[in-house]
């Protein structure tokens, strides 16, 4: 609105105000007009003023501001005054008036514009060339001119499609291109075919002509040369004519438009008198009532099929044509030179054409679609017309009777479209046993699987946008919306199975049992009694889930034996203090004092308070040696205890031992005690071994509890919904180990596990079905009433399975009922009345005729149509028109016979057959009247009464056609189980049928129905589709024994390839490289260091090796016991082989030693080590001390000092220790999962920095940083077999008839296989043969030749014929005529059209007269390319007429030749090449051929034209001489050529001929010459022997090189054979023996040599 407003108004604005328009692009030129040089000297000659100095400047316009979008916005500028030079000025130097405005109008673009403007694309116009730089032209083009063609284009404003300045446009998208780069292809010059054969003679006697054509191939294009002439001609003679030649032809001429006789009134008037008293006559003869009721009923219909017939207006008139004489020149002479005893008729009847006649249109229809929606298509809405009358001899069909057009419901009362969208029902319970029972069939039974598994669900469509507010209202909230058909949802299908995974439940994991505790009470806090319990613990290490849940299918936890005094608290020494002598003596008897700590049954330290019940042990009795008294060891620790348990066969023992260190002096000293007193030994594990301990069953189901009913709401409980909680209960029971169940009262009572504990009862699922669909729709009309549908049915789905003890799905998902039969249809037939009496041309017409009899002759005759229905009720012409086929014939020529004319019967019909093979049936007609009497009605030639015809021969035989189809499984039902189909169900494989299509035929070799055969269509055959079988593995074998005993190794287990797969089963899974054989599974392990310890005895008595007996001293050895045992919590247990323990860390067993005299200082052993300082540094030391245990005496050896250091050396006496991961392990699953979520470990290593494993507690005891992560989830991929749809029904036979008709049907892959699975099988689509069916069609014969009739030329008619053939609808089968009754259900309908044209006026050219042939066919269809490459140009077709003249001397007369092109879509790129024959003398054929094979004149290059001349200047005419490639004379073979001195051939002489014999030559010793004929072939057969021909003499005459070159070598040759039979008899000398002499040192040299 505002954009054009905006224009009018700057349109009618004065030319002296600058226009503002809604974009100033015309603005900038006139503000820059006053800049140049000329504009300002016509401002100042208009002024006749001195120049101006000073100018008006601005800027450009900016951005256009306003608050509302559209026209109403502002823009603004600067303007400013500047000097002529260009610096800025003051405003008042420059003129007020001629200031520009700063500010203008402007239309502001918001982005909603972007929807009601857009730019409007111009077509290309043509393309024009750029003009080259060199105006030189290359000879050859190549691929064509570059040019260059431009478009308009325009922003336009949509709805009301009016201009609006492009700055709105280019505010949402920049301007396109308004030119391009084009190109102006190559000139292409016409090209056109061969010429034909040359025609027979015009003339049979005399001179004649005779002529060829050809055609146009490819038109002329991008102002290529126009074509040749199509036609040669050339004169011929003919034997001498014997009559005159014929001179004048009798021409007919074209017939006039069809006339209307004389009007009804003229007629009428002439006849009324005569009229009036016929009736008056008739009245009185018809006297009988009954008659005259006849004859007025008569009349009656005759006029009520007048009135019926109103939708044809049938008008019979006549016509005429001249005919007139001719000469051969083509001028009219008089009619007497034409001598003919009856001449054509110039007049007939005809029907006078009449136009289609309709009514106007209806109203529109309402529309078709009648809610609102943006996204689905539009409705349409139609009106309609009906046909008032219908044409006739018009060739012109009636308009459209009916138009469609795409419409919206649009306005308030219009409710939105159903939209609709894909619903899923919920997912089945994951299943694994279907990927189970792939994988191996035993474990297919198994309960409880885990892992990876599959799941399912049905996807149903449903109507998506119902009312939802009253769909909640009056539904629970999973009610779902009822299915519809599943057409509607056009989005794309949810997947319907997917991956799954149950949880594996992990196994309760617990660890070693502890050491037996001490004796305590059953409850520290209520202690009663005397009895007690030693209680021994394990914990959970790995929680277990899944399964019954929780702690209950943990073994148990705990262990107890009674035993009596119990305490909760003891005191426990820590260590023993040093050995103080009483009454602060040196030495002698002292006490040694215990530290100790009070701790609780577990062992744990707690408040010394608590031990305040418990006996604090007493100070021990010791003795701190006195000098010279004897000296022994403390005692060792206690080991650990023989037995666990104490019975009566068993009794737990511990030992402790000490040494003599120093023997006592001999004077004075304590002696050292008897061998027996260096052992203590003592009771343990005094309790009896009956252990008792508490079982659990497995926890019961989940009960609803009503105590806690009030807790009935929906919650949510470890993060899971739950309706309410429940309880659970377990067995609890006593039992005594290795025994079985005990009274309860054996084991602890308040460490009983409960029995009770609250659980989560999940909530119930009711099942939840949608409601019903709608039932499925009957045959509703008439038409459909074949379409085997007989019962209706309607379905719904279950979107909820019933959980939990909610309601099952009881009521049945489908219904189904039967159809009611629907209305049979309605058959509509044309009914012909009878024909109206024949109109004749008006005798006014007729009777200048010579010939003419009046009231005869030939005419039309006309008759009514109606239609009725089948039971004769009458009918609407429009009901026929659509249902009963073509409409009857209206006219059709007839004859009132003349006096002359004979009178025949109407034909009768054919007799029958009597079935026999060959036989005939017959029809006759007879001659009425005074017909009988005339000669010529008698003559059977002109007249026949009698037809014969062939019967139908039965006679037919089968055969097979086409390949064999798919193997094709029975279709057995498929169990469907939840919604799921139970793998396996679904028969893939077995035994299935093939089928090949039988075809039937008659004796003819026609194709009839398979029924008359006696076949039904098929020949079948069994076939077999091979089973899958996947690969098969063994089972796991036995893992093997961890890799290290210390620390963390890995241990394997593996599986062997037992079957490889085929016929497309589940492929192996990868294998191992070596032996292809093998799955490994490695996963690490950890051996505990110190499961097998080196256990020592203590050291054995030092015995002294150099005996000093008198003090019992000095050095000596001493030995001690080692062996390795097993370690366990309650100490080292049993000796085990030395293997098993580390061999480094063996103590030694045997070490040197000093005993010290009895007056020496005695040290203790030495302590421990001190640690080394980390990181190892030999400038660091550790060090271990001994503490002095006696004193000297006066002359003893005194102490020394009891401190020994060593500097701290890497990894001998100091080491470093570091954590070391192992690497992952592979995916572990579940015992009872072969896929889906597993774990991945690896374990931790405390590696000593000598590279051993050691002990975790070294690396934990510094402390060290764990920051990997152990354990990681990972997925074992499921192998997943492919999953198919079931297969679609057959569709219909892609071919309605013939021999290749297939049906084929589909399936899908709803499942794609994963990982290992079964890959999906290649055939995805099965076809099979239809059964074979003929094909019948209308077709027609070939046009008869052009018939004038009883004249020579002019305008005659050709006719043909419809007749129905049979094909098998491949293109090779020709069609062969069949009876008419094949073709009675088909539509006559030939080409598309419906309209047959079996007769057509044709032109018969007169003797002399040029004409045009007929077109020729349309040419293949031909793109523009380059080196096959399409231009882009589009195909083009082209056909042609050519000229034909029959008199040279009508030539000026002679139209032009015509051509006719039209564009066509399956072009080809052609290519056109020069083609030459092998030469032929001096000559050869050269032409050029398209790259399809034909022969064509133009199209090749003319420039690239091989010769098709080589003759020789002058030329070859020496015999036996002939013209070579290089245009020179050369002598054939065996002739020598004989050059003249200027190098020209002078002659060519014979040479001889050397024949050499050959091995099969049985005369090979005879050697023969003879003279050969050089053209006559040689009669040796080749390879056998050869000729060579030996010319010793050049071109020139003279004799060649290469015989004096044999002349000299024979020469030698003789010299030499006589030199050496010379030789060879010469006698010859002694030789002399001073030479020997001579000789023999260099043979001792050469054999030394030799030696060397």
């Amino acid at each position: 609105m505002g954009l054009r407003a905006e224009r009018s108004a700057s349109g009618s604005r004065s030319a002296a105000g600058p226009r503002r328009g809604v974009l100033q692009l015309s603005l900038l030129p006139l503000l820059l007009l006053p800049l140049l040089p000329g504009a300002r000297g016509a401002a100042a000659q208009g002024e006749a003023e001195a120049p101006t100095l000073y100018l008006w400047k601005t800027g450009p316009w900016g951005r256009c501001m306003g608050d509302e979008c559209g026209p109403g916005g502002i823009q603004t500028r600067a303007v400013w005054c500047a000097h002529v030079e260009g610096w800025t000025t003051l405003h008042t130097n420059c003129k007020p008036a001629q200031r520009p405005n700063n500010q203008q109008n402007c239309f502001k673009v918001c982005d909603w514009h972007k929807e009601l403007y857009d730019w409007r694309l111009g077509p290309w116009n043509q393309c024009q060339p750029v003009i080259s730089k060199s105006l030189e032209k290359p000879l050859e083009c190549i691929k064509g001119e570059e040019g260059i063609q431009v478009r308009e284009i325009t922003c336009i404003q949509k709805d009301r499609d009016i201009p609006a300045e492009d700055i709105i446009c280019e505010y949402f998208e920049p301007k396109p291109l308004l030119e391009q780069a084009c190109l102006i292809p190559c000139q292409q010059d016409c090209i056109v075919s061969e010429f034909s054969a040359w025609s027979e003679c015009s003339k049979t006697c005399g001179s004649g002509l005779q002529h060829r054509t050809r055609h146009v191939v490819a038109p002329p294009q991008f102002g290529g040369s126009s074509c040749p002439n199509l036609t040669e001609f050339q004169v011929c003679q003919s034997g001498p004519c014997e009559a005159d030649e014929l001179l004048y032809s009798l021409h007919v001429g074209p017939w006039s438009t069809c006339s209307v006789p004389h009007s009804r009134q003229v007629r009428q008037a002439r006849r009324r008198g005569k009229n009036k008293d016929r009736e008056r006559d008739r009245g009185k003869g018809v006297k009988d009532p009954e008659a005259r009721e006849l004859i007025k009923k008569k009349r009656n219909r005759n006029r009520q099929n007048r009135q019926e017939n109103k939708y044809w207006d049938i008008q019979i008139g006549y016509q005429t044509r001249e005919v007139t004489c001719i000469n051969k020149t083509g001028k009219a002479a008089d009619l007497s030179f034409c001598q003919q005893e009856k001449l054509p008729l110039t007049f007939q009847s005809c029907v006078i054409t009449k136009e289609c006649q309709v009514s106007e249109w209806s109203e529109w229809s309402p529309c078709s679609k009648t809610c609102q929606d943006a996204a689905s298509p539009a409705g349409t809405r139609g009106r309609t017309r009906t046909i008032r009358q219908f044409p006739i001899g018009d060739e012109k069909e009636c308009p459209e009777l009916e138009e469609k057009e795409p419409c919206l419901s649009q306005g308030d009362g219009v409710a939105p479209c159903a939209t609709y969208g894909w619903r899923t029902t919920e997912w089945t319970e994951c299943r694994v046993d279907p990927l189970l029972s792939q994988q191996d069939k035993r474990r297919g039974n198994q309960t409880a699987l885990c892992g990876g598994g599959i799941q399912t669900r049905e996807a149903y469509c449903v109507q998506a946008n119902e009312n939802l507010l009253s769909h909640l209202n009056t539904h629970k909230g999973r009610e779902a919306s009822k299915p519809v058909d599943l057409k509607l949802c056009t989005g794309p299908v949810p997947n319907t199975t997917q991956l799954c995974h149950i949880p594996c439940p992990t196994e309760c994991e617990v660890s070693p049992w502890s050491a037996w505790g001490p004796c305590t009470y059953e409850n520290c806090n209520d202690q009663q009694g005397k009895k007690g319990f030693k209680l021994r613990k394990r914990r959970i290490t790995n929680e277990p889930t899944g399964g019954s849940g929780g702690t209950g299918n943990c073994p148990h936890l705990l262990e107890a034996i009674p035993c009596e005094e119990p305490s909760c608290y003891d005191w426990k020494a820590v260590r023993l203090g040093d050995c103080e002598p009483d009454n602060g003596m040196e030495c002698g008897p002292g006490t040694q004092v215990q530290e100790v700590v009070c701790i609780n049954s577990d062992g744990e330290e707690v408040d010394r308070q608590l031990c305040r019940d418990a006996i604090f042990p007493i100070p021990v009795a010791c003795d701190a040696p006195c000098p010279k008294d004897c000296v022994l060891s403390a005692w060792s620790t206690w080991s650990s205890c023989s037995h666990t348990c104490s019975g009566k066969t068993t009794e737990g023992k511990q030992i402790r031992a000490r040494s003599i260190l120093a023997y006592a002096g001999e004077e004075g000293g304590i002696h050292c005690p008897n061998i027996s007193a260096l052992q203590e030994v003592r009771s343990c594990n005094e309790h009896p071994c009956t252990v008792y301990h508490w079982q659990t069953g497995p926890w019961g189901q989940c009960i609803e509890d009503t105590s806690v009913s009030s807790f009935n709401t929906t919650t949510t409980w470890n993060g899971e919904a739950s309706c309410s909680i429940g309880m659970q209960t377990r067995k609890v029971i006593c039992v005594r180990v290795n025994v079985g169940q005990v009274g309860p009262k054996k084991c602890p009572e308040s460490l009983r596990p409960e029995t009770v504990r609250p659980c989560l009862l999940p909530c119930k699922k009711d099942c939840i079905v949608t409601p019903y669909s709608d039932w499925t729709s009957c045959p509703s009309s008439c038409k459909e009433r074949d379409s085997g549908v007989r019962k209706q049915s309607r379905h719904r789905v279950i979107i909820q399975m019933p959980a939990n003890g909610g309601r099952d799905c009881t009521d049945p998902l489908y219904e189904e009922k039967s159809c009611e039969a629907p209305p049979v249809c309605q058959s509509y037939r044309w009914k012909t009345h009878k024909w109206r009496r024949c109109q004749l041309v008006p005798w006014s017409v007729q009777q200048d005729s010579p010939g003419a009899q009046e009231g005869c002759g030939p005419g039309r005759q006309a008759r009514a149509i109606t239609c009725r229905k089948q039971d004769g009720g009458q009918a609407g012409v429009h009901e026929c028109l659509q249902y009963a086929g073509p409409v009857p014939a209206l006219t059709q020529a007839c004859q009132i016979p003349c006096q002359d004319d004979c009178q025949l019967t109407s034909w009768s019909k054919f007799s029958s057959c009597n079935g026999d093979c060959g036989a005939v049936r017959t029809r006759k007609r007879t001659i009425v009247g005074k017909s009988k009497k005339k000669e010529k009605c008698k003559n059977s030639h002109l007249y026949p009464l009698i037809e014969t015809q062939y019967c139908p021969c039965d006679k037919y035989n089968a055969q097979p056609v086409g390949n064999w189809s798919d193997c094709i499984l029975p279709e057995g039902k498929v169990e469907v189980l939840l919604g799921m189909k139970v793998q396996g169900d679904i028969k893939e494989c077995g035994q299935g049928y093939r089928y090949q299509a039988m075809a039937c035929y008659d004796q003819n070799g026609r194709l009839v129905e398979t029924s008359r055969c006696n076949s039904h269509g098929y020949i079948e055959e069994a076939c077999i589709i091979p089973c899958p079988s996947d690969c098969k593995l063994s089972e796991w074998s036995n893992w093997s024994r961890c890799s290290k005993s210390c620390g963390s190794g890995v241990k394997v287990r593996s599986k062997w390839l037992r079957e490889k797969p085929y016929n497309g089963g589940r492929p192996c899974p990868k294998l191992d490289h070596v032996n292809q054989a093998q799955v490994y599974e490695v996963v690490p392990c950890h051996s505990d260091c110190s499961q097998y310890i080196w256990v020592t005895e203590p050291w054995s008595l030092c015995k002294v090796t150099f005996v000093n007996m008198r003090d019992n001293c000095g050095e000596g050895v001493q030995t001690r016991k080692v062996r390795c045992m097993q370690n366990t919590a309650d100490g080292p247990s049993e000796h085990v082989e030395d293997y098993l323990c580390d061999p480094e860390e063996m103590p030694l067993g045997s070490r040197e030693c000093k005993l010290p005299c009895p007056e020496d200082c005695v040290i203790s052993e030495w302590g421990p080590w001190t640690q080394c300082v980390l990181p190892c540094n030999q400038s660091s030391f550790r060090q271990r001390s001994a503490d002095p245990i006696r004193q000297p005496a006066d002359e003893g050896r005194s102490c020394p000092d009891a401190v020994e250091k060593e500097p701290c050396h890497l990894n001998k006496n100091c080491y470093h220790y570091d954590y070391n991961v192992t690497d992952w392990s592979t995916c572990q699953l579940s015992e009872k999962a072969v896929c889906g979520n597993g774990v991945k470990t690896r374990m931790l290593d405390c590696v000593r920095s000598d590279g051993k494993s050691v002990d975790l507690k070294y690396c934990e005891e510094l402390g060290l940083e764990k920051n990997w992560q152990m354990n990681t989830s990972c997925m074992v991929e499921c192998p997943v077999n492919c999953q198919l749809s079931d297969w679609s029904p057959w569709s219909e036979c892609s071919q309605t008839c013939g021999l290749t008709g297939k049906m084929i049907r589909r399936r899908t892959v709803t499942q794609p296989f994963q990982g290992d699975g079964r890959p999906c099988p290649s055939l995805m689509d099965q076809s099979k043969p239809c059964p074979v069916k003929p094909c019948y069609r209308w077709q027609y014969g070939q046009w008869s030749p052009c018939q004038v009739q009883e004249a020579q030329c002019g305008e005659g008619t050709r006719t043909r014929n419809i007749s129905c053939v049979v094909s098998d609808g491949s293109g090779d089968d020709f069609s062969k005529v069949v009876d008419e009754e094949f073709c009675a259900d088909i539509e006559p309908i030939i080409d598309g059209n419906r309209n047959m044209v079996l007769e057509e006026t044709c032109t018969q050219p007169c003797p002399g007269d040029c004409y045009l042939k007929d077109w020729s066919s349309w040419s293949l269809c031909q793109l523009t390319c380059v080196n096959g490459e399409d231009l882009g140009f589009g195909g083009i077709q082209v056909r042609s007429r050519a000229v034909i003249i029959q008199e040279l001397e009508n030539q000026h007369l002679c139209p032009e030749q015509m051509l006719e092109t039209k564009s066509c879509d399956d072009g080809q790129c052609y290519e056109y090449k020069w083609m030459a024959s092998a030469w032929k003398g001096s000559s050869r054929t050269v032409w050029c051929q398209r790259s399809d094979g034909v022969n064509v004149t133009g199209g090749c290059l003319v420039v690239s034209q091989p010769d098709a001349d080589r003759s020789c200047n002058p030329p070859c005419s020496q015999p036996h001489s002939f013209c070579s490639e290089t245009k020179t004379c050369h002598c054939e073979e065996g002739y020598t050529e004989v050059m003249s001195s200027n190098s020209t051939l002078e002659q060519c002489t014979l040479i001889p001929v050397v024949v050499i014999p050959t091995v099969e030559d049985k005369r090979g010793d005879v050697k023969t010459s003879r003279a050969v004929h050089p053209t006559q072939p040689s009669s040796n057969p080749a390879g056998r022997g050869r000729t060579w021909f030996l010319q010793p003499f050049g071109p020139d005459g003279r004799l060649k090189t290469w015989v004096y070159g044999v002349a000299a070598g024979a020469f030698v040759l003789l010299i030499f054979v006589v030199s050496m039979i010379y030789l060879a008899c010469k006698k010859p000398k002694k030789p002399q023996r001073r030479q020997n002499n001579r000789l023999k040192p260099l043979t001792l040299a050469y054999d030394g040599d030799a030696d060397m």
